[in-house]
């Protein structure tokens, strides 16, 4: 069980981010056990033919299936919005002998001759891991990163550190300023006025992961949604909703249960951008829909309204059978296992 304290202040200093090092080496454990990871195989599908060739073994070796993985590969994010380059910088400033402690704390402990040139080598084979696996999916994956963290935000605001962690995953939970979380091993952290860094993470998946002191305080979880992500139409739309508002608007109604783009929209519904603009003005006049700018890109989301009338008129609907879907520390972090 790792366990953070919250002091005074620390519930206040809870931010967000995510981070696209993050998602393709824990992409890896995919590719590593794909059984495990079941969720994400339309992926897998699509980006294995891209990897024949890549020269990426020396970097699937350091992402087992389960275990430690070597902290210099996913330096904490330390801004809002998320740079590939920027991250790959600080995995090649990484001093050699921080490269050469981790990887000897590894299941399979790895000496090399040159940490250095080991560090640039494992560098550039990640970045050429990027580009070919995750770039392509990168704007959807972004999308439900993003409204993840709207939703979590607004949740903090409103209702506090105990509203943020109460959905956050089974393993995780929140009680009288200690926040628990069930992992293989123990360490009890006081955050200290550090806070704690939240990462949603498309590929942590069906797992969470940590970091410690004396690295950033870190919680990485899988985004409300992650399910669907590689979903290629949006849900059907209850009748009662569709009879009430149009299916097209109750169709998008149903699909902004996450937060999308018009883009993502258009190409779920099968319509164009323009036609989907539209229907989001006539609900958004209707206060059922609210829209949030992020740089270029604006996101669309239900209001509470938007919400609640959703609900209401799936309520009735008859549920089908059915369930749900559903180590050991590193030198300095501890983090996946």
């Amino acid at each position: 069980m790792v366990e953070f304290e919250f002091g005074a202040d620390d519930a206040m200093r809870v931010r967000f981010a995510f981070s696209p090092l993050w998602e393709a080496v824990h992409s890896l454990r995919v590719l590593a056990d794909p059984s495990g990871r079941a969720l994400h195989l339309p992926w897998l599908r699509a980006v294995r033919p891209r990897l024949a060739g890549l020269g990426i073994g020396e970097l699937r070796a350091l992402a087992p299936a389960n275990g430690y993985i070597p902290d210099f590969l996913t330096p904490p994010p330390d801004g809002p919005l998320p740079d590939v380059a920027a991250e790959l910088a600080l995995v090649r400033a990484t001093p050699p002998e921080t490269v050469a402690a981790e990887l000897a704390v590894l299941d399979r402990p790895l000496a090399v001759p040159d940490p250095a040139a080991f560090r640039d080598t494992v560098a550039a084979a990640l970045e050429r891991y990027w580009h070919a696996a995750l770039a392509p999916h990168w704007t959807r994956m972004r999308d439900l990163l993003e409204g993840d963290v709207l939703r979590r935000a607004r949740a903090l605001t409103t209702l506090g550190a105990e509203g943020v962690f109460a959905d956050l995953h089974p393993a995780v939970t929140w009680r009288d300023g200690v926040l628990r979380v069930e992992r293989p091993w123990s360490r009890r952290a006081a955050l200290r006025g550090r806070g704690l860094l939240l990462v949603p993470s498309v590929f942590v998946w069906p797992r969470v992961s940590v970091m410690v002191p004396p690295y950033q305080p870190m919680l990485s979880y899988p985004p409300t949604g992650v399910a669907t992500l590689w979903e290629s139409s949006a849900p059907p739309a209850p009748g009662a909703l569709a009879a009430l508002v149009g299916r097209t608007r109750a169709t998008l109604l149903t699909a902004l249960a996450l937060p999308a783009t018009t883009t993502d929209l258009a190409r779920r519904l099968s319509v164009t951008p323009a036609a989907v603009s539209q229907h989001l003005a006539v609900l958004r006049a209707n206060g059922l829909v609210t829209a949030h700018r992020l740089g270029r890109r604006v996101l669309y989301t239900r209001t509470p309204a938007g919400d609640a009338l959703t609900a209401r008129v799936s309520a009735g609907r008859p549920r089908r059978p059915g369930g749900t879907g559903g180590g050991r520390p590193g030198p300095r972090s501890g983090r996946t296992r």
